[in-house]
């Protein structure tokens, strides 16, 4: 419908009670402070916005509320309307707003954002397919070296698995590289391969295993019981000596905190995620002191590390999507103490200062 086709019609201004503040005034372009006019801007929002429902209602403008603000609007046939079209607004209020988007672009000549939106999604998605070709594609080539090895593993070096988790550092080294890099910092804090120590670190991402994978160290993670059932990869963690928990569990949990200490005492290193799972939101959530009365226990140091940008290109929840970017590890100077709450304490402080600096 357009204004051209009604009857002529002087400037009459819409019934609009003052706004509270200038911050409620810039909701839509085509009114002022005093009253609204029609005009040009009006005759191109109830175009386009009557193309919804024309045929039915007949009238210039859907109702709104904003920041406690009742709107008045004038339809040509009723006249001042208000409660039918709140009742209609509240049925059709998402595509309502998709529809003034997207005339606002049209009528400004500007690119849909929805398509650029839409492409980098599908760039996205496809990266995520091929990550995971080149994961399963090399832990199908290599999981056979370690079959093949672990015999003489078990009979060596049983509690370390050096040679096992040389395999998983090429396996994350083989598959991570095509998609992004990473920068570490921090290296020389790093205790020597024959230290046992208590590792922790944020959890942003699915990506967090990979990254922490290519240094090379044989820290045992604990991983969901769900996991190890998984073909190739669940028989390549087994093979590792990575520890199994079931989180509901309470005698699970008692059993993973004797198993780590029981590794730490041969020599072995264990890996922590204190949060106890992935933040949604890339916030540092709060840290649970399991791992860091293992370290009190077997005074042993606690090595936090800080892992920035994996979240962003792997989001928690998006596992089928890789974003483009780079990851950054930051390793930290070893913590020792006897008190597990002053060693989370720090532990946390020290990430959490990390990526409030990072950010």
């Amino acid at each position: 419908m357009e204004l051209s086709s009604l009857p002529s019609l002087s400037p009459i201004p819409i019934c609009y009670p003052k706004p509270r503040s200038s911050a409620t005034l810039p909701l839509l372009p085509f009114y002022d402070r005093k009253a609204a006019l029609f005009g040009h801007s009006l005759c191109k929002k109830a175009t386009l916005r009557n193309s919804y429902n024309s045929a039915q209602n007949n009238f210039l403008h859907i109702s709104r509320t904003h920041n406690g603000e009742s709107w008045c609007y004038f339809n040509p046939k009723g006249g001042l309307s208000r409660s039918y079209y709140n009742n209609k607004l509240h049925n059709h209020k998402k595509l309502s707003r998709y529809m003034v988007a997207r005339s606002e672009l049209a009528g400004s000549g500007i690119p849909d954002a929805s398509d650029s939106l839409s492409e980098i999604k599908l760039s996205s998605k496809v990266r995520g397919v091929c990550f995971y070709v080149v994961t399963a594609t090399a832990a199908i080539l290599l999981i056979g070296f370690m079959m093949v090895a672990h015999t003489f593993v078990l009979l060596f070096d049983r509690y370390r698995r050096k040679f096992q988790h040389f395999i998983a550092k090429l396996w994350a080294t083989a598959t991570i590289a095509p998609f992004f890099k990473i920068e570490f910092e921090g290296l020389e804090h790093l205790p020597s391969q024959d230290t046992p120590a208590v590792y922790v670190s944020n959890h942003q991402s699915f990506l967090d295993i990979y990254t922490l994978l290519t240094l090379g160290r044989c820290f045992k993670f604990i991983s969901k019981t769900g996991i190890f059932l998984f073909p190739i990869v669940g028989w390549a963690m087994s093979m590792m000596g990575l520890i199994p928990l079931k989180r509901t569990d309470n005698r699970s949990q008692l059993e993973c905190l004797k198993r780590c200490m029981d590794l730490i005492r041969n020599g072995a290193s264990v890996f922590f995620f204190p949060e106890g799972t992935r933040s949604k939101d890339g916030k540092l959530g709060d840290f649970k002191k399991g791992a860091f009365s293992v370290a009190a226990k077997t005074e042993v140091p606690v090595v936090p590390m800080t892992l920035i940008g994996t979240g962003k290109i792997m989001p928690a929840g998006m596992e089928g999507v890789i974003n483009s970017g780079s990851v950054k590890v930051v390793i930290h100077k070893p913590i020792e103490g006897s008190d597990p709450e002053i060693l989370c304490q720090v532990a946390r402080n020290t990430i959490l200062d990390t990526l409030k600096r990072q950010s």
